[in-house]
């Protein structure tokens, strides 16, 4: 008899457990179903979003617009017939002209790269220290580079 009540117990908490299972998977199956949609309205107002700017760029570009943009704002006149020749009776192209040099580079040659290197070296360090300060003072024993002291 004991053991008949044993069973019948064990039984019914397996059922419970059951219970409790099933409606976890049905909750997490209509959480899903909740997100499903939701995603799916989303993606249908973002396709509503493209078809809007796809209308706009095409009445944008439109040659229509264009064309009466171009009257309005541009001062075209027609093309000369004179103005059109063939490629046999043009010019050889112009030589490109000589290498201009960089000025820049050209300064920091002249003042001495290493001192230019040196200035920026000490102006990206000042700059993470003041970073990692909390109240944005400057660092204690911070100087001033020496491009910025011959201002």
């Amino acid at each position: 008899m004991m053991i008949m009540r044993f069973l019948h117990l064990t039984v019914v908490a397996a059922l419970i457990v059951a219970a409790a299972y099933v409606y976890k998977i049905k909750f997490e199956s209509t959480m899903r179903a909740t997100e499903l949609m939701r995603l799916a309205a989303a993606i249908k107002h973002e396709r509503d979003a493209i078809a809007a700017l796809r209308a706009e760029w095409a009445q944008l570009e439109s040659p229509a617009r264009i064309q009466g943009l171009a009257d309005r704002h541009l001062a075209l006149k027609l093309l000369d017939p004179a103005q059109l020749d063939q490629f046999d009776h043009l010019s050889e192209r112009p030589a490109l002209p000589g290498p201009q040099g960089d000025p820049i580079a050209a300064m920091i040659d002249a003042t001495g790269g290493e001192e230019v290197q040196e200035t920026i070296g000490q102006t990206i360090g000042q700059t993470i220290r003041q970073a990692e300060q909390p109240d944005g003072a400057p660092p204690s024993g911070a100087s001033t580079p020496p491009a910025a002291e011959a201002r």
